[in-house]
This record gives structure tokens, C-alpha cells and sequence, in this order.
């Protein structure tokens, strides 16, 4: 058992963040093998074109689950790379649409056979490791518990309680 693992839920997050690096850079690695210029941390922007004609930067940041600026910049990234375009909205001047280019448009196409092979690839790894089905579910009910439960309060509530037991003996 490595250091990470014998830490348990006190390097979770490095864990996490070490998981999603390795996942992301052999992602990224399978977009260069097939010769398209394309990084997996626009995947979520590229998606959501693909199932809506233009969306709003707000819609994308909410969909997405990141800061408006966050997102702002993605954006911006993308149009510097000319993906995607924005447009004012009409029926409101302060929103943003946001749309793929016809280069966008072409990149997708290019990218679609990967995200198939990814859902394929994914569900053989995961199929040939038992411990490894529960994933996705256990990730899910995780979200969900930090979206109800306030963990720092939560830490602070356990240190009060460690301090007020430690006054007392």
C-alpha cells in the first residue's frame, strides 16, 4: 500500500486529483495518437454544443458546475482557437451565445469516434475489475452528500467536540 492509500480520506483529494491528471493525460494522449488537436478539458464545452445549437456562457458555466468566469475563460480560450463563436443574444443584450464554428463543427466530428472508443474502453476496464463497478455510483452519491452537507462546519463541529473532551480531562 503506497502513502496516498494508507492516508485514506486524508488524501482523498490528492488522490482524486492524481486519478482525473492520469485519466485526462491518457485522453489526451488517444486525441495526439489519432492525430486530432483536441484537449479533454474542452469535452464538456464541445458536449453540450453537440446537444444544443448555442447556450449561453451562464448555461455553460451551470451545466458544467464551474464559475462564470471559469467558464468565460474556456470560452475565450476556444474562440481564440476559433471553435466557437458568441453572439449577443437578441431577446436579452447582456447574454452571450456561445456556438461551435464550422471548425468546431469539423473537430467534433473528429472527436465523436473517440468519445465512443472512451465509453468502450472505460466500461472493458472497468467490467474486468469488481471493485471498480461501484464507481460512477459511489462518485454520484458522493457529490450528492457534499451538495447536502457542509464539511468544513462539519470538521469544525469534530474539533470543538476533540477540544471541549480534552478540556474537560
Amino acid at each position: 500500500m503506497n502513502l496516498y492509500q494508507n492516508l485514506g480520506y486524508l488524501a482523498f483529494g490528492s488522490r482524486l486529483r492524481r486519478l482525473s491528471e492520469a485519466f485526462l493525460s491518457e485522453i489526451n494522449r488517444a486525441y495526439q495518437n489519432e492525430g486530432i488537436d483536441f484537449d479533454a478539458s474542452w469535452f464538456p464545452v464541445f458536449y453540450l454544443l453537440s446537444q444544443n445549437e448555442s447556450l449561453s456562457i451562464k448555461e455553460l458555466s451551470e451545466q458544467i458546475e464551474i464559475s462564470h468566469p471559469a467558464a468565460s475563460q474556456l470560452i475565450t480560450g476556444l474562440k481564440n482557437k476559433k471553435l466557437v463563436a458568441t453572439a449577443t443574444c437578441t431577446d436579452d443584450g447582456r447574454r452571450q451565445l456561445v456556438q461551435l464554428t464550422d471548425s468546431g463543427k469539423a473537430l467534433l466530428a473528429q472527436v465523436l469516434p473517440v468519445w465512443a472508443a472512451v465509453r468502450e474502453a472505460m466500461d472493458e476496464l472497468v467490467a474486468s475489475e469488481p471493485g471498480c463497478r461501484q464507481l460512477l455510483p459511489a462518485i454520484t452519491s458522493l457529490e450528492n452528500t457534499f451538495r447536502s452537507t457542509n464539511l468544513a462546519n462539519k470538521i469544525t463541529e469534530k474539533l470543538s467536540a476533540t477540544l471541549k473532551t480534552e478540556a474537560y480531562e
